[in-house]
Parts: structure tokens; sequence; C-alpha cells
């Protein structure tokens, strides 16, 4: 996956029209990419930032059903998120495996109520459930779970569910798509939509790179933009009322020391009534996730001081080792791009995560809402609707069993190229040939630097935040190793590349800054004033 490919299919296009162009790069926009393309449809899709540099590389992880959607009684919801979790574990192994999950009962009732919602939990997830549920003992609990609070404790449930690396899953279906024939480009901005006869028949859009534009033509025009559906959907229609409401979601990375297990901590219903995880991932300890309404959205999210405080105050509930804001790795904010409620209501819990699709009256196919674990789903639904919006040729859909770019089985002791699946092979013969290239980057990481170089020559990878937030994740992990490593990186990129000093020191300059928002600083005392004499 070469931008310049990319850019050579546009222009070679000229005036002709593409079947689907898909506005944004994240994991609903490479969905639809993916399943377009595999079924022969001309397709394009255009990134204004990186691909999952929103929402898409900032959840928690978790290819799930939903046990607290199924608490809600929405079973619908639960059954196809069940469904898909079982495809997307068959289809890239090399990202996507089981994980099993704890809930520690402190009521007398818990054990019961979990362990019946979690035989549902079970039952509906059909043949391809990864793993009975069943209730366990307070001795089993603190067996698995060395660092758990034990005063208390009744007992606790084992369930099963599935985890992945949402960025690196990212880029295997670009690539994927790509494979299939799809132009897919990064960095590309559209800055207007064309109509003809008042129809949507295509955009405008402009390489951020070079400030090159391009006039394209397409049969159907799709929105799936995440959290920014609205901005593109007033390009069409300025009038057009917002139809998303952000819910901010905040994680905090810990030493695996924390938590200590292979299995994870599911923490039903907190204080107020939300969710908490303790998710081991990358040898470190994922701590997740709050439910926050926003009325504003960007590309670089900060987590809020209330966010960051209910998490670690949650956290020391239950864990005898307890985390402080000087043991924070790494702190990181998504957006999910929530369907909003029809009442004003500053509650997330009455938003809905079902996809929803949209048809403007100019042909504008908005598609908003859902989650990672749906994305093949909500992709197929697009294209099905893509085929009547535009009078395409109806060619069933292929990516129920369509194994993703890197296909692999996971090897039983996990190595760390392990995420590339089929494509570790191609990484190791930089070494082969450059064993420079073999060295660790930083002694917190295993990552080496032909990883870098196979990030800016295969998976179109073009800043230093590119590669050491999304195609290593080191900047999720570690930020402060991160900062560390950032020269380095840099310099492995321009002599890829043939970039220059000044490249090198304005990229080292600009991670760093955006890295500060990864640090947890300390809190500002509550009223103080800053006074200069």
């Amino acid at each position: 996956m070469k931008r310049l490919d990319a850019i050579q299919q546009i222009r070679q296009m000229g005036e002709n029209a593409w079947d689907l162009l898909i506005i944004g790069g994240g994991a609903t926009g490479l969905g639809i990419a993916m399943d377009a393309a595999s079924r022969g449809y001309k397709t394009l899709l255009l990134e204004q930032a990186d691909f999952a540099k929103g929402t898409s590389s900032r959840s928690t992880k978790l290819v799930h059903g939903g046990v607290r959607y199924l608490a809600q009684g929405d079973v619908a919801l639960v059954r196809e998120a069940l469904y898909e979790r079982g495809l997307l574990l068959a289809n890239a192994p090399h990202l996507a495996h089981n994980q099993q999950f704890v809930i520690p009962n402190y009521s007398w009732w818990q054990g019961p109520f979990y362990t019946i919602g979690l035989k549902v939990y079970d039952l509906l997830s059909g043949k391809l459930s990864l793993g009975k549920s069943h209730h366990i003992s307070k001795s089993a609990v603190a067996a698995r779970l060395p660092n758990i609070q034990t005063s208390g404790l009744k007992g606790g449930v084992v369930y099963h569910d599935g985890q992945f690396d949402d960025a690196r899953l990212a880029v295997n279906i670009a690539q994927t798509a790509a494979a299939h024939g799809a132009a897919l480009l990064n960095y590309c901005k559209v800055i207007s939509l064309d109509k003809l006869n008042n129809k949507i028949s295509g955009a405008m859009a402009q390489d951020l790179e070079t400030n090159e534009t391009f006039h394209i033509r397409a049969k159907v025009v799709i929105n799936a933009t995440g959290v920014f559906v609205d901005e593109v959907m007033q390009m069409d229609n300025p009038q057009a009322p917002n139809m998303v409401r952000p819910s901010q979601g905040v994680h905090l990375v810990l030493d695996s020391s924390f938590l200590d297990s292979d299995s994870a901590i599911m923490i039903p219903k907190t204080s107020d009534g939300r969710v908490l995880f303790a998710v081991p991932w990358h040898n470190k300890v994922l701590l997740g996730t709050t439910d926050t309404p926003l009325d504003e959205h960007s590309l670089e999210p900060v987590a809020l001081e209330q966010e960051i405080n209910f998490i670690l105050n949650t956290a020391a509930q239950y864990l005898t080792r307890i985390p402080t804001r000087k043991d924070v790795k790494s702190v990181f904010a998504g957006l999910r791009p929530l369907a909003a409620p029809q009442k004003d209501t500053g509650s997330t819990k009455e938003i809905s995560r079902s996809h929803k699709l949209i048809v403007s009256d100019a042909g504008l196919i908005t598609i908003t809402g859902g989650k990672w674990t749906t994305f093949r789903r909500m992709a197929e639904d697009t294209v099905e609707l893509a085929i009547k919006q535009g009078g395409l040729t109806p060619v069933a859909c292929k990516t129920k069993s369509l194994r993703i770019h890197g296909y692999q089985q996971r090897n039983t002791e996990a190595a760390p190229l392990d995420v590339y699946g089929s494509e570790a092979a191609n990484i190791r013969s930089y070494v082969s040939r450059n064993p420079e290239m073999g060295k660790q980057l930083h002694p917190a990481f295993p990552y080496i630097g032909a990883q870098v170089i196979w990030a800016v020559e295969h998976e179109m990878a073009h800043t230093v935040e590119d590669v050491l937030a999304r195609r290593l994740r080191a900047l999720f992990l570690d930020a402060a190793a991160a900062v560390q490593m950032a020269p380095q990186v840099a310099a492995i990129m321009a002599n890829a590349t043939g970039k220059n000093e000044e490249w090198i020191a304005t990229e080292v300059q600009r991670f760093t800054a955006l890295a500060a928002n990864y640090l947890l600083q300390e809190p500002k005392p509550v009223g103080a004033l800053a006074v200069s004499l």
C-alpha cells in the first residue's frame, strides 16, 4: 500500500466516475472500502489526517458483544456484535484473540445474577462462542487476580470476549482494500461537495502534503467521518441538524505489575453506573473507560481531570496495589460518534450504540453510531444502500469470510512481530539485509528500526506520530519513552524518504508537543492565580 500508487489511480480516473467515494479513514470508512473493493466496485477513500487517527485508535481494545447492553435489554445489538466478534477473530487471528475476563463479586447476589446473565451472553454467541462462562470461588478469583482486593470478596464470574489492536487492524483493513483495487489516501481533505441537478456528483479534495487538488466524480458519496459527520452533512446542506453527540472515553496505561495477570477485570457497575475495565495489552495494563458526553470534538481530545480521578479512584477500590498519577505511563482520550438523541439529554446512556444510515435529499449517504466490533456489518449495510442509491450492479458481500491482510494463526508463544502476521517474515528480511535495523529502538519496547522502514514503505506512515502512535503503539503505551524514541525514528524515516535535517527537527518538535497531552501532568490547584511581578 503506497501513497503514490493511490494518487496515480486518482489521476488516471480523471473525469471518469468512481462507484464509491468514501470520506473518512477510521474503522467505518476503511471497512466500507474493503467491502466495496472486494465486490469489485471502483472505490476511493480519502482521510484528512492519518488512518485511524481519531476514535479508531483510541478504543478499549475489546472486540465484544457488550455485557452492559445485554443488561439494558438490547439483545439484538448484543447478538449482532457477538456474531461479528466471532468473524473478526476468524478473519484476523494475528490481531484479535480470546481474552478471559473476571467479574469480582462483592455482594451475595452478584454471583448468580452475573452468571445467569453471562450464560445468556454465551447462548447468543452460538457456534462462535469463545468459552463458557462460569462462577468461581473467592480463592479462585484471588489466584487468577493476585492484586484483587479480597476484603468482602464473595467469588467471581469468568467469561470470554475478544481483544485486538485497533490501529494495527485499521492499517490491515486498508491494505486488504488496496489489494482488491481500492485507492486509499491519507492526508487528503475533502473541501467541498459537487452537485449536478441538485444531486451529489462528487467532491473537491486537496492533498495536504503537496496542496494538489483533485476534482473527483463519484456515483455515490459516503460520509463516514465519525464525530465529524455533521460537518460533511452541512457541506451538503448548511441547515442539516447535528446527528452526533460525542461521548469521551478515557484510558490510563499502567505497568503490567498492577494487574499481574493474563486475565482482565470487568467492573460492570461503578459508583455512578458506568463500567470499568482493567485489561492486559502489549505488556501493559489498560484502565478505562469513562463515558462523558461532550458538546465539542477534535482530532486530539484531552482527558478531563474528573475522568482521570474517576478511573484512579475506582481502581483503588478493587486493587491492592493502588495506582497513582505518577504510575500512569500514558493517558489517552477518544470520542465515540454516538447517534444523538431526539430529546435534549446529558446522559450518554440514552444515546444509541447501534449504527444509523441517513440519505440526504441530494443523495449523500451518512453512516454514524456503531462500534469497532460491528465495523464489518456497518460496512455491509452501507454498501448495500450505496448499490441502490447509485444504481450499481448488485454483487454479494464477501467480507464474512474474507481474510484480512496479514492473516496468520497466532503462535502459542507470542513474539514481538506477531501483529504483522504473514508480513513478519518480510520485516525480518530488512534486518538480514541491514543488521543495524534489527536493533531495539528503546529498552521499554521490543520495536526495531525495520518496523519503522516497513511503516513508511508499506503502511503509508508519513510522520513520526503516524509511526509511534499507530503503526507502533509506543505513544499509547509509554508516552515518555515514545518521546525519547522520536529523534531516532525521525532519522530512520528521513533516511528512507530523502528528508533533510530540518524535517527531522520539525517532526521531533511536533511529536514532543503532541505527546505532552499523553503525559499525566500534576493538576493545577483549584482557584490558583498566576501573578507576574
